[in-house]
């Protein structure tokens, strides 16, 4: 992850969740804000009700390199949290990059990448 710190702060965590804007789709919730960074920071949280520590680990690996795969097609600026939901179980990495674009998307802050001829 080039452009990309990692959250780790719980102050910063309960910044984002009481201020970002937030979208949810079957596996994944996105929290979204401004930072004022030339850099994003990318926080992942995955509860004990997804599963045991071998399950939320995995999740995560998988969050982050979803992440990694299309994070040139994000924004620069940002904060995001990404939370995995319960049906995040047993997933493949193409469904949560899958739903990770589509959280994008709905968040808007996908970079339009110019094509010169």
């Amino acid at each position: 992850m080039k452009q990309t710190q990692s959250l780790k702060k719980n102050s910063d965590f309960r910044e984002i969740y009481r201020t970002g804007k937030s979208f949810a789709n079957k596996y994944l919730v996105m929290y979204v804000k401004k930072n004022g960074l030339a850099e994003n920071r990318l926080g992942i949280s995955v509860s004990k009700k997804v599963g045991n520590s071998v399950v939320r680990h995995r999740i995560t690996r998988l969050i982050r390199e979803s992440y990694r795969l299309s994070e040139e097609k994000i924004k620069n600026g940002l904060d995001i949290i990404v939370i995995a939901r319960v049906g995040a179980k047993g997933r493949s990495c193409s469904e949560i990059e899958s739903a990770l674009m589509h959280l994008v998307m709905l968040h808007k802050i996908e970079q339009r990448i110019e094509v010169s001829d």
